[in-house]
């Protein structure tokens, strides 16, 4: 690990800038078919891919996530802009949740806020936690120029050919760790908010699963 810090800093902000989300003003005032949703949403988040053949999101993923009461159903077979704005939720949760998770956090949010009838619209609660999100930014870029700075450190006694993967080993599984430690707290916070749930709620979530 010969990268220079400051330029890993830089390698760093570069990456997070790279990370795409979607704007609700980029968002088709008129409700889009099933094609028309796969194809905004890969070309709008694109740049999210790890490999170059990587699908954003499928006709079979969100009939999946409709099926599963992730997604309120369409609209006579159209999707509107409060449908794409959950879908960016479900692309972002997926990657390290899994289906009966967000399934309960997103349960309140289909009920409460889809349809725009309760305290906030869609585009307002999406808007909130985008700049929320944003703000995060500058402190993780340093917290992982920090863990990098620590990794360069470590392994000192091991020869010069194994110091190089030993430290990139070490910085990875600090990030990891950092990950898992936040998922389990995630994860605590889910189960509380699955047993407070309503009752019928709790047996339409059982149900959807079967």
């Amino acid at each position: 690990m010969t990268i220079d810090t400051k330029d890993m800093l830089n390698s760093i902000l570069e990456s997070i800038s790279r990370i795409s989300y979607i704007k609700p003003e980029e968002i088709p005032e008129i409700d889009l078919y099933m094609d028309q949703v796969t194809t905004f949403m890969e070309s709008h988040l694109s740049s999210s891919r790890r490999h170059e053949g990587d699908k954003i999101l499928t006709k079979t993923m969100i009939n999946n996530y409709a099926k599963n009461n992730l997604l309120p159903p369409p609209v006579k077979k159209k999707y509107s802009k409060e449908h794409l704005l959950m879908l960016t939720f479900i692309y972002y949760l997926k990657n390290i949740l899994c289906i009966n998770d967000i399934q309960t956090l997103l349960d309140p949010i289909s009920q409460n806020y889809f349809s725009g009838d309760g305290s906030m619209d869609m585009t307002e609660l999406y808007n909130e936690i985008m700049n929320l999100e944003l703000k995060q930014i500058e402190p993780l870029a340093k917290d992982v120029t920090k863990k990098y700075k620590l990794a360069c450190n470590s392994f000192e006694h091991a020869t010069e050919e194994e110091q190089d993967f030993l430290r990139k080993f070490s910085f990875i599984c600090m990030l990891s760790f950092d990950v898992y430690v936040k998922k389990q707290v995630i994860e605590k916070i889910i189960d509380d908010m699955a047993d407070n749930q309503p009752k019928e709620t709790k047996n339409k979530n059982k149900n959807s699963k079967k």
